[in-house]
Parts: C-alpha cells; structure tokens; sequence
C-alpha cells in the first residue's frame, strides 16, 4: 500500500508543478517565444483549458480500470511537457500546455476514488504530498532552473517524471475494480440540485480573482516589489509555505466549523489580499507577505469544497463531481489569466491592476459561499 500511494503522490506531484510552473518562468518564456506578457498569460490558460476538456475521459472511461487511466495520464502528461520543452513558437507551446493538462482534473478524481478503499493515512499522504511537494519544491525549482539554465529544461524534467510515474503505476499500484457503472444520467444527477451549482461557481469565481494576480506573479514581483529575478524562486518557496499552512489550517478549521462557511472564509482573505495588492505600495517586505497570504487563502478552501463536492457526489456522481471541482478550478484559472492580462494592457502594465480585476471577481465567490451555507448548512 505505501507503494502504491508512493506511486499515485508522485503523479499528484508532476501534475501540481505542470500546472503551477508557467507563473513562476512566465517572463523567460515570454521573451523566447516573442511575446508580450499578457500574451503569455494564455500559456497558463490552455492548461487550464486542457484540465476541463480533459475531464470528459472520465465519463467516456468510466468502465476502464483505474490503474490503465492513471497509466494514460502519465502518457498524455509525458507527451504534454515533452512538447513543452521543445516548442518553437508560441502556438505550438499554447498545443503543448492544453495536452498537458488533459489529465489534470480526471486524475485527480481517479486516483482519489482509488484510494478511498485504502487506509486514511495512505489517502491523506497521496493528496497532500504530490500537491505540497510539488508547490513548496517543485515550482520554484523550475523558476531556479528557468533562472540559472533554461525554462526549456523545467519541462524535460516534468516530462521523465511522468515517465518514472507511469513506471511506478505499472509495477506498484494494483488493480482496481472499476465503480459501479451509473451511466451517464446517474454520474450527472447531482446537478439537478441547487447546492453543487454555488459551490461550482464560487471555486471558478474565487480563482478566477486569484489568477489575475497569480498568473503574474513573477513580474509583479520584480515590477512592483524590487525583486531581483534571482530571488524569484525564493519568493515561489515563500508562496508554496504559504498554500501548505493554508491547506492545513483549512482541513482543521473544516473539522470543527461549517465547510462552506470556512471556504467563505478563504475568500475573504484572497479578497483582502487582492485589494491589497492594488493599493499599497510596492516593496520588499509588502510583496513578500502577500505573496504568502494569496498563497495561504489559495488552497485554505482546497479541504472544505472538495469535502462539500464529494458530499454533494454521492450515490454514482462521485468521480464527476471530484472532477467538476477541478473544471472550476482550472476554467477560473484561464478567465483569471485572461482577464489579468487585459487589466495589464488597459492600464500600461502596471501590474497593482491586476489586484484590482480580481478583488471583484473573488468578492462574488464570498457572497455564493455564505448564500450557500446560510441556505443550506446547519451545524
């Protein structure tokens, strides 16, 4: 079992860095593909995009045993950054980012059902190790490496770990029967409530108002806060702590309060965070610790909309809506990026707007969250 829950962090690991690489190597790969910053932005967008599309695998997979999909995300995800690492031009890479976030979402909903019938320690440690492991080390190793050698080289190293992955699948994870085959009405049944549909559009509101900012996280650092480029990867470091104690005090407060209302509370503060960033001066100290709390705010909600989403799932809906979590998440990633983008064009890059784009977007995610708890949450 430890084996086996090895194998599936480690895929939990490659995805999470493919995912959050792009924003910390963002101006190196703009300046190689000839294109703006804002025009880069998509870059992160055609991931996200990826994540949706690729969410349908599941329902057309829904029959095929677990260990052969998880085998052919790391084959999608091999394909995926390995295209990356050797674009030549910007529409090639923007192809490269969308096939490798096909897996991102289903995987994540794949490997969670397969772990459920496994102890809770094993669960646990499958989820929060690849993710942490992958936002406290392995996106600021790619920003290191994007500094020091090549962004290119970043990818190469995404795209041999998703070959160790698909290795470690095939001899250590063992075969798992596949779900009870609900159809596909019965997979989608659980949005003809009400409930699920808040919790949805707070995720995509939410980090659609983060990724604004987030998207370009590296040059507001060096823009707005004076940082060298060579210490972005520290900062990235700083961020990843940031999501860590986040997702912990998250997952506690979960535990004894109401998880809508805990994720409204997360909200709140990437609310505050992002108004922050538009109205107070930029320097060293400021920079660093709302690096930290958008960090901390990000995956604070990770525990308590998950557990609302798998709560509202169940009854055959299970891996759909573990799935719809991650097509909000990752359709509020594009919007955001867009939209960030558009705020730097409109305002001459300065990049305090791109706070100022997201605080309204996030706002909206408050108010469904605590709609939704005071409608529908009774403890």
């Amino acid at each position: 079992m430890k084996r086996s829950i090895l194998a599936l962090a480690s895929g939990a690991f490659i995805l999470g860095a493919a995912e959050f690489v792009m924003m910390g190597i963002l101006p190196q790969t703009a300046a190689a593909m000839q294109v703006s910053i804002p025009a880069a932005g998509h870059y992160i967008s055609a991931y996200a995009i990826g994540v949706c599309v690729g969410t349908l695998i599941l329902v057309f997979g829904r029959k095929v045993p677990p260990k052969n999909l998880i085998i052919l995300f790391m084959i999608i995800a091999l394909v995926g950054n390995t295209l990356s690492a050797v674009s030549f031009n910007s529409p090639m890479l923007l192809a490269a980012r969308f096939i490798s976030g096909l897996p991102h979402g289903a995987f994540f909903a794949r490997a969670r059902r397969m772990a459920k019938s496994w102890p809770n320690r094993g669960r646990k440690s499958m989820m929060v190790t690849g993710q942490t492991v992958a936002n406290m080390l392995g996106v600021p190793a790619g920003t290191l490496l994007s500094e020091m050698l090549s962004w290119r080289l970043a990818f190469a190293i995404l795209a041999a770990w998703a070959l160790m992955t698909m290795m470690l699948v095939i001899a250590w994870v063992p075969f798992v029967a596949p779900i009870k085959d609900a159809g596909i009405k019965g997979q989608f049944r659980f949005l003809t409530h009400a409930g699920p549909w808040f919790i949805l559009m707070a995720v995509f509101c939410g980090n659609s108002g983060i990724f604004c900012w987030w998207s370009y996280v590296s040059p507001w650092l060096q823009k707005v806060g004076g940082w060298d480029s060579s210490l972005v990867p520290l900062l990235m470091v700083l961020a990843g702590f940031g999501m860590v104690i986040g997702g912990i005090a998250g997952g506690r407060l979960t535990d004894l309060w109401k998880p809508g209302a805990t994720a409204g509370l997360s909200q709140a503060i990437a609310t505050l965070g992002l108004l922050l960033v538009f109205f107070v001066p930029g320097n060293h100290v400021t920079t660093a610790l709302l690096t930290f709390l958008i960090g901390f705010a990000l995956f604070f909600n990770s525990s308590p909309q998950q557990l609302l989403m798998v709560q509202a799932g169940e009854g055959g809906g299970e891996l759909i809506a573990g799935a719809a979590v991650q097509i909000a998440f990752n359709f509020g990633n594009a919007v955001g990026s867009i939209v960030g983008g558009a705020a730097l064009t409109a305002n001459t890059m300065n990049y305090h707007y791109t706070g100022l784009a997201g605080a309204p977007i996030a706002l909206i995610a408050v108010i469904m969250l605590v709609t939704y708890s005071r409608r529908y949450e009774t403890h």
